[in-house]
């Protein structure tokens, strides 16, 4: 798991003060370009290797308000791996009182700049190492 943290913006929030829902999916790719920084394998280098990573589907349950000039860490976690697709799961919380905020999902696809499905391992193997080594720690912090 990786945190990212950010304060809500006032231009994502709507007349009552409160985020927008199509903001999470935002704080969800923002939480995710993080988490990939943090493993060592920047969005931008996976792209320049020739591997975008479109989204495939995304979802997100709302369980409390956020609103503006609150301050929110994102949990990301790497849920899934396999030859041409990944999937993440998020958890938006309360940076101070730590409470449940939101929580979704998301998968997706390698293509290459043609739309087709590559296999990254081949492609960018020390990104799938970087990849592989993050979800099997996920796991095994699962196990205790």
């Amino acid at each position: 798991m990786k945190i990212y943290e950010r304060t809500v913006n006032y231009y994502e929030t709507d007349q009552m003060a409160v985020v927008h829902h199509s903001n999470y999916i935002r704080y969800f790719e923002e939480a995710r370009v993080s988490f990939m920084a943090q493993i060592g394998c920047p969005y931008d280098e996976l792209e320049e290797g020739g591997i975008l990573s479109p989204v495939l589907s995304v979802s997100c349950k709302y369980l409390r308000a956020v609103r503006f000039g609150e301050t929110v860490v994102i949990k990301v976690r790497l849920t899934k791996m396999s030859r041409v697709k990944c999937s993440f799961s998020y958890e938006v919380c309360d940076a101070v009182s730590g409470e449940l905020r939101a929580k979704g999902e998301s998968e997706h696809g390698f293509i290459d700049g043609n739309g087709r499905p590559v296999i990254m391992q081949k492609i960018k193997p020390e990104f799938y190492e970087k990849f592989m080594a993050e979800l099997d720690s996920e796991e095994n912090d699962g196990e205790q």
